[in-house]
């Protein structure tokens, strides 16, 4: 089955989606919402397995942690590989971990060839036990960091070249990262290598309450914008397709509204797989 587009999966959606038949159809989960032992969650989970492909998206292996990965957690995620045999596995390029703790949110990196040796060693462990490839995704930024040592893209590129993985674009957070610091939306999606996208990412944002469009918050609360739909399309064009995912966390509507951005997003897909050969996952 060729992945077109799919859905995050919310406990309230948890019966229209496996009632679901749409062509290409597939659904992401957080793993750490599953690493449990049973229990009704796991249940539930296989059987919408038997019918629809899944993508497994890490919030918490704090991949550009110093102190490496928790091996703990990666023993679960390995084992929910191991059971639900997802078409998809990625994880965000962020910390969130140190041996001063955990904290709760993903936490900015620098683009040094420091922190590269680090990614490229954790990527490395994990892509071991996993025993498969991974893609990173692109953060949404909302401070300048003049500490830089190089651009988005080529430390993303540089990154996959190097660990052996792959990358996910998230195409929301490419513009509101453009929009705070005053970037190139365009030239982001211009510039990312075809052959390293496995995957894709659209979600909402909103303005700050106090802020207002000056600070674009990537809070996967709204239907995908206008703009983000348009710098989309540009990619799919250019690269041909790719296995595609709506996001939406918060202020979550029904069902059916999702899968209409779900439609669209699929007929993106199914126009550029008349201009380039299919590169969607099986």
């Amino acid at each position: 089955m060729k992945l077109t587009a799919g859905l995050g999966l919310k406990p309230p959606h948890f019966d229209a989606a496996l009632a679901c038949r749409d062509p290409g159809m597939w659904f992401e989960i957080h793993p750490e919402n599953y690493m449990a032992d049973g229990g009704p969650r796991l249940t539930w989970l296989a059987l919408l397995r038997a019918q629809h492909p899944l993508s497994l998206h890490g919030v918490g292996l704090s991949l550009a942690s110093a102190d490496g990965v928790d091996e703990a957690h990666l023993a679960r995620l390995a084992r929910l590989v191991e059971r639900f045999e997802p078409a998809l596995v990625s994880e965000h390029l962020a910390w969130s971990r140190s041996a001063a703790g955990s904290l709760p949110d993903l936490l900015p990196v620098l683009r040094t060839a420091q922190a590269l040796a680090v990614l490229t060693a954790n990527i490395g462990r994990v892509q071991d036990k996993l025993k498969r490839a991974i893609a990173i995704e692109n953060p949404s930024h909302y401070l300048r960091i003049d500490a830089h040592a190089e651009d988005e893209v080529a430390f993303l590129t540089r990154l996959a070249r190097v660990a052996g993985c792959t990358l996910l674009v998230d195409v929301n957070n490419v513009y509101v990262s453009a929009c705070n610091l005053d970037g190139d939306a365009q030239a982001w999606i211009d510039a990312v290598p075809a052959d390293l996208v496995a995957e894709v990412h659209l979600a909402g944002h909103h303005a700050d309450p106090q802020l207002g469009t000056r600070l674009l918050i990537d809070g996967h609360d709204a239907p995908v914008a206008p703009a983000v739909w348009a710098l989309y399309e540009r990619l799919i064009e250019r690269i041909g397709p790719r296995p595609s995912l709506i996001e939406r966390d918060d202020n979550l509507p029904a069902f059916d509204e999702l899968r209409a951005e779900r439609a669209r997003a699929h007929a993106v897909l199914a126009t550029a797989t008349r201009h380039h050969p299919w590169q969607c996952a099986a």
